[in-house]
C-alpha cells in the first residue's frame, strides 16, 4: 500500500444564510438571540463566517471535511493560547446540528484587525520577526497527544508528495507559459528531501488572510482549522508568499530553519503558486499578478540559494 495520504473527492459545500445563523442562535444560545448577525466580507472557504453582535464571530464548516475541525479547535486552542505571544481565537462556545445545518459549529470572540498585506505592513522586517516568534512559540508547544496529519487538516505536516497530482497538473497547464523544468527541479528537490520524523505544532495556513494587523504590526493570528502535530514546513510557505527578502532572511534566522526544512517549506509555497497560475492563466487582474509574482520570486529565491 501507499504511504502518500489519498486526499478523496473535493468537498461538497453548502450554503448557510443569515437567517439560518439567527435560528441556530435563537435554538442553542437564546442569550445571545437578540445579537445581530451579518456575514463576514471574505468570510472564507473552509468555513462561513457571520459577526455576532460586535465582539463574536460564528463559523460554520461549508461541508463536511471541514467540520472535522470543529472538535479539534475545542479542544486544543484553549491550551495552545497560554504559550503563546499573540492571541488566537479561543472557542466561546460550540453549537449542534440544527435549522437545517448538517454539522457542528463554534461561536470564537472577535479579534480586531485587518489582513496582512505588503502595503499595509509597517516594518516588513519587524513583522517578519514577529510572525517568526509566533511560530517558534507553537512549535515549542509539548507535541504529545496532538492531532495527527488527517483529512482534518488535508494532511498537512505529512508528506509534500500528497499534493504532487496537483502540482503536476498545474505545471502541465502552465507548460509554455512559466520555466516549468525550474519549477520541476524545485519541486522534486522539495519532494525528495528527507523530514527529521520530530513532531512539532503547526498552524498549517500561514497565509495573508489568517494574520491580523493593528497600525501595521501583527497583532493575532487565526483559523487553526488546519493545525496539527508533524513537520512543521507547511508554515515556511509564507516566507515566499508574503515576506520581503530581508524579511525571509530575518524569519529563517528567527526560527532556524534548517536547509531540508527550508526546501520542503518551498515547496509547499511553489505548490500554491503552481495552483493559483493555473487558474489565473490568461488573466490580468490582481490575483493573476501576485500568483506570478510569488512563483517568480520562488524561482529568484532558489537560483541564488543554489549559487
Amino acid at each position: 500500500m501507499s504511504s502518500i495520504p489519498d486526499l478523496g473527492p473535493v468537498p461538497q459545500r453548502i450554503t448557510v444564510d443569515a437567517a439560518q445563523v439567527r435560528r441556530l442562535i435563537g435554538d442553542q444560545f437564546p442569550e445571545w438571540a437578540g445579537l445581530p448577525v451579518r456575514p463576514v466580507a471574505k468570510g472564507g472557504w473552509d468555513n462561513f463566517t457571520f459577526l455576532l453582535g460586535d465582539a463574536m464571530v460564528v463559523r460554520l464548516p461549508s461541508a463536511a471535511e471541514y467540520a472535522l475541525a470543529v472538535d479539534k479547535e475545542q479542544r486544543w486552542l484553549p491550551r495552545l493560547a497560554p504559550s503563546l505571544p499573540l492571541p488566537i481565537p479561543i472557542p466561546v462556545a460550540k453549537g449542534s446540528p440544527g435549522a437545517d445545518y448538517p454539522f457542528p459549529w463554534s461561536i470564537h470572540p472577535w479579534l480586531q484587525g485587518e489582513p496582512a498585506t505588503a502595503d499595509r505592513i509597517a516594518d516588513p522586517v519587524r513583522f517578519a520577526l514577529d510572525l517568526a516568534g509566533f511560530l517558534a512559540a507553537l512549535q515549542g508547544i509539548d507535541a504529545a497527544d496532538g492531532p495527527q496529519p488527517g483529512k482534518h487538516n488535508w494532511f498537512r505536516g505529512a508528506t509534500l508528495r500528497t499534493y504532487d497530482a496537483t502540482a503536476r497538473r498545474a505545471l502541465t497547464a502552465l507548460d509554455g507559459h512559466i520555466d516549468v523544468d525550474t519549477a520541476r527541479e524545485i519541486w522534486k528537490t522539495a519532494s525528495d528531501t528527507p523530514w527529521d520524523g520530530k513532531d512539532r505544532w503547526f498552524h498549517g495556513d500561514v497565509a495573508q488572510g489568517n494574520l491580523l494587523l493593528d497600525g501595521g504590526e501583527l497583532a493575532a493570528v487565526i483559523d487553526f482549522g488546519t493545525c496539527g502535530v508533524g513537520d512543521p514546513s507547511c508554515d515556511m510557505a509564507i516566507a515566499w508568499t508574503l515576506l520581503t527578502a530581508d524579511g525571509r532572511q530575518a524569519f529563517r534566522e528567527r526560527l532556524s530553519v534548517d536547509d531540508a526544512t527550508w526546501a520542503r517549506g518551498r515547496g509547499w509555497a511553489l505548490w500554491k503558486a503552481l495552483v493559483a497560475c493555473a487558474q489565473t492563466r490568461g488573466r490580468s487582474d490582481e490575483e493573476s499578478v501576485n500568483a506570478r509574482r510569488v512563483l517568480y520570486g520562488i524561482f529568484s529565491e532558489y537560483a541564488s540559494d543554489h549559487r
